[in-house]
């Protein structure tokens, strides 16, 4: 065997090694990559209020937004327990902090772990006050509570826990289970509760106790109007990636498969990489083999 022949059957045996080597992790990217996907997610407050206070020398609009106790997971803060909120407006009452919620008990949870995700909260002896009416309360109530709960492979749920009653500037107002409820205050303004609004999907749930849509004119610290909206209680939470998912065979399905004639295997098993590495390297060390033989008739 001259030079040339040897080169020639060494690059295709080289050529046959790279390619066993390259099939093997080829096969096995399926059976070792990890599914992608998202770990779920769960979210939870006391309190959040966006409010737009006008103030008597003219100016509009100033926005107040605050939350008391909003926690989520996956996070650093998954639970909170203050009972206590204040805030300060400039140019009202002097820049000193007025409270917006005052609670017993002010919890807020969210977990997200093996099993899904979940998201509570809970307000118990709360009143709530708007700038400008500090001696008169919004609300007052005795315990509400909102729940979500997103479990791994099942269904999401969402719910809330309401008082029979809550008082709203004085007035005792009842409280169904879920719908609108208008309250109009006699020379202070209007108040519309939402009651227990839940919502759920195919991979998500969010519950909230209260909203409220508020419209008052204080004409009292400054304060000509207070306009915007206020939710006590809310949860909500999404379903973890990889849930497992059920396939559904019908019986005639299964008798068919039993019936059908055995037929080659087209699928891969733990031993396909191997084989196909196999197969490369006999084909192309064949090729070389040839190769050769052909040079050794047109030499002799």
């Amino acid at each position: 065997m001259n030079h040339t022949a040897r080169r020639a059957a060494a690059t295709l045996l080289t050529t046959a090694a790279l390619m066993a080597q390259a099939a093997l992790p080829a096969a096995h990217a399926d059976e070792s990559a990890p599914a992608a996907g998202g770990e779920g997610a769960a979210s939870a407050a006391v309190l959040r209020a966006g409010l737009e206070v006008s103030l008597l020398d003219g100016t509009l609009g100033v926005p107040l937004n605050a939350t008391l106790n909003e926690v989520q997971a996956p996070g650093r803060a998954t639970e909170a327990r203050e009972t206590l909120l204040t805030a300060t407006l400039d140019g009202v009452d002097e820049g000193r902090p007025f409270e917006l919620l005052r609670a017993d008990v002010a919890d807020a949870t969210a977990t997200v772990d093996a099993d899904g995700s979940f998201a509570e909260t809970s307000l118990a002896a709360a009143q709530v006050t708007v700038p400008g009416l500090p001696m008169r309360p919004l609300i007052e109530l005795d315990a509400i509570a909102a729940r979500a709960h997103c479990p791994l492979g099942g269904t999401p749920v969402a719910e809330t826990d309401m008082p029979a009653a809550a008082t709203v500037f004085g007035q005792e107002v009842p409280l169904t289970v879920e719908g609108s409820v208008n309250v109009p205050v006699p020379g202070v303004g209007e108040v519309t509760l939402d009651l227990s609004r839940t919502e759920t999907s195919q991979g998500a749930a969010a519950a909230s106790a209260l909203d409220l849509s508020i419209s008052v004119n204080p004409l009292n610290l400054d304060i000509a109007g207070v306009t915007g909206t206020l939710t006590l209680a809310e949860a909500s939470c999404e379903t973890p990636a990889g849930a497992p998912r059920t396939q559904t065979v019908s019986e005639e399905e299964t008798e068919e498969a039993e019936d059908a004639p055995e037929m080659a295997a087209t699928g891969g098993g733990s031993a396909t990489p191997y084989v196909i590495g196999g197969g490369v390297g006999l084909l192309v060390a064949g090729a070389a083999t040839v190769l050769v033989a052909r040079h050794r008739r047109r030499t002799a």
